[in-house]
């Protein structure tokens, strides 16, 4: 029989790429989503609701990615991430799901700024708790992007002249998609004995936010310039549109997150652990 990998948040980019990584490997995949479709293995699920053991009853891997982007307040957060991560976990543990992996984030750290990562670190205290692996991915990119990256690819492709927040030397550490996936493989079929509780999924090199762009419009045959924005007052107009209601693609604790990343991520354990990130290759990818 194949075994089962239970997934949430395939819906996103990097949940995406997890699921169809497990299944061309051979697993059978089980969706935790909020919207179940026709022809689909799927459980019903919303992030801080409760979930039923007897609905991970044959589950042998359980991978969460799923976070909720819209609660903007730190309580409100808290009521659907942190305390959706606990029950989810719980009902795992309780089910006899063998391996957990709990995607957070590399903006999760000990000083960090924003509410996502703290929101995040409160998430991996709930994660190692249970006994799951902790995995801190960085920038995550493909051929094919999406999520974030998948952005910055859209804009540069569609303008020539790019607003730049700030003066652009916030660093970003970036790991491609099928290396993210490739290592929970392995730890999922048990391929790796000794992995430590928390690993930062990305390579070593760091990408400057402008260099980080050339480098996209490298991949583009490109040439672009940047008007530099002051991403106070870029925060401000972000934080004064979600008081007024108003829902945007780019939240400003987004970019908190991008100003005050983690200035030392520690990568140290990623080579015991059989962790290997390729270095970023536009060249190389299929925009």
């Amino acid at each position: 029989m194949k075994k089962v990998c239970a997934i949430t948040g395939s819906n996103g980019y990097v949940g995406g790429c997890v699921k169809n990584y497990f299944a061309a490997n051979g697993w059978e995949i089980l969706e935790l989503t909020r919207r179940p479709r026709p022809g689909m293995r799927a459980v019903k699920f919303r992030l801080g609701e409760e979930v039923s053991p007897a609905s991970l009853a044959d589950v042998d891997t359980l991978v969460h990615c799923a976070y909720d982007f819209q609660p903007l307040r730190l309580d409100e957060i808290r009521a659907v991430n942190v305390a959706g991560t606990e029950k989810l976990l719980a009902a795992a543990r309780a089910a006899g799901v063998i391996k957990t992996i709990c995607l957070s984030s590399i903006s999760a750290y000990d000083g960090c700024r924003s509410l996502y990562g703290n929101a995040k670190l409160e998430i991996e205290k709930i994660a190692l708790a249970h006994g799951a692996l902790v995995i801190r991915p960085g920038l995550v990119y493909g051929s094919g992007p999406g999520g974030m990256f998948g952005k910055l690819v859209t804009q540069v492709r569609k303008a020539s002249i790019i607003p730049l927040i700030g003066d652009g030397s916030m660093i970003q550490f970036l790991v491609h998609h099928e290396d993210l996936c490739a290592f929970m493989g392995k730890f999922a079929a048990e391929q790796i004995k000794l992995t430590p509780p928390i690993l930062t999924a990305a390579n070593e090199k760091p990408w400057p936010f402008k260099q980080l762009l050339l480098e996209i419009a490298r991949g583009l045959k490109k040439n672009v310039t940047f008007i530099p924005l002051p991403w106070r007052l870029v925060w401000l107009g972000l934080k004064s549109a979600e008081v007024c209601g108003l829902k945007l693609n780019f939240r400003s604790d987004s970019l908190v997150s991008l100003m005050h990343q983690n200035p030392a991520p520690d990568f140290s354990p990623n080579a015991a652990a059989g962790l290997v990130c390729r270095p970023l290759a536009t060249d190389k990818l299929e925009f």
